[in-house]
């Protein structure tokens, strides 16, 4: 159990804001956060440059064309800066680069994890799905699945269930097509988390895998309200993302939080968000909420039984 702290922006907070305000210092701290997360692939034997070359060599146009919802209107907070990319997720680049950077980013969540840090926090938000979901869900929709991986995961976690990854990038969407081409138990969506277009009641379980820190606070509770929507009777939404709870943000040097924030444009108001009463809005059971890493929390709701 974490110790609390204080979440809000607090005066540091507001500095760094103010800094990252200023557009070639906000640049600087990109370029310096990128170069920061190679090298560290790199230094742990994760061979970001040629995997990403890799994919980026590739004629993408039949998996972009499969995906693409050519009607769809990207929201404003999406066509954001995200990850020191100019394009945010709208872009090759960030597709090709999103597993070798995971793969760096959780690295150190847990001592001497390397490169097998990332597989290790998925299976750790599974076992708290595991112990907290009963029967096995039958239809699964993961919201922001990127590339793919979080939806994998479930889909070997549920084999019998069918699973829907949904996506607001085609880019990303394209890779995941690829990489699980030979796997028809998983659909790939191209659509906002908040309006998917998908039937009411339909899913047992939806899911969002480091989804929520990349949101507004008013979108994250149209994402919360969606879920509900798509839910059947006694399903369950659940979520992984950072802990604001945890010591490691409240104790992080200034200059890391610097680097962190020049990447994450929403995480103040991630920060801020009242998760708990979010759910209970929305129609659902108190959610429990799970420390499954140093830095991570996993909440899990039920929808909530007519009284």
């Amino acid at each position: 159990m974490t110790a609390s702290v204080s979440t809000g922006p607090g005066l540091l907070s507001h500095l760094i804001n103010g800094l990252l305000a200023i557009k070639p210092l906000a640049n600087f701290m990109k370029s310096k956060a990128r170069k920061m997360m190679i090298e560290r692939a790199e230094n742990m034997g994760v061979p970001w440059t040629e995997e990403a070359r890799s994919l980026q060599n590739r004629n993408w146009d039949r998996e972009f064309q499969q995906v693409q919802n050519p009607t769809l209107v990207y929201p404003n907070y999406y066509l954001r800066e995200f990850h020191a990319y100019d394009q945010g997720n709208l872009s090759w680049q960030a597709a090709s680069e999103f597993e070798v950077a995971a793969k760096a980013v959780h690295a150190h969540i847990w001592q001497e994890a390397g490169p097998e840090g990332d597989s290790r926090l998925r299976d750790s938000y599974n076992q708290v799905l595991s112990a907290q979901i009963g029967e096995p869900p039958q239809a699964i929709l993961d919201l922001g699945c990127s590339i793919g991986m979080s939806t994998v995961a479930l889909q070997k976690l549920y084999p019998q269930a069918t699973v829907t990854g949904l996506d607001l990038s085609p880019y990303f969407l394209s890779v995941a097509q690829y990489k699980t081409q030979q796997n028809s138990a998983i659909k790939w969506l191209h659509a906002p988390a908040e309006s998917t277009g998908l039937a009411d009641a339909s899913f047992d379980l939806v899911s969002s895998f480091l989804m929520f820190h990349e949101l507004p606070v008013k979108v994250s509770h149209q994402i919360i309200q969606e879920a509900r929507r798509l839910l059947r009777p006694g399903g369950y939404f659940a979520i992984m993302d950072m802990n604001p709870q945890s010591e490691i943000y409240a104790k992080m040097p200034p200059y890391i939080l610097t680097l962190l924030k020049s990447t994450e444009p929403y995480l103040d108001q991630y920060f801020s968000l009242d998760i708990e009463q979010a759910f209970l809005k929305a129609g659902f059971e108190k959610p429990t909420i799970t420390s499954n890493s140093p830095r991570h929390r996993a909440i899990v709701a039920q929808v909530k039984t007519p009284s």
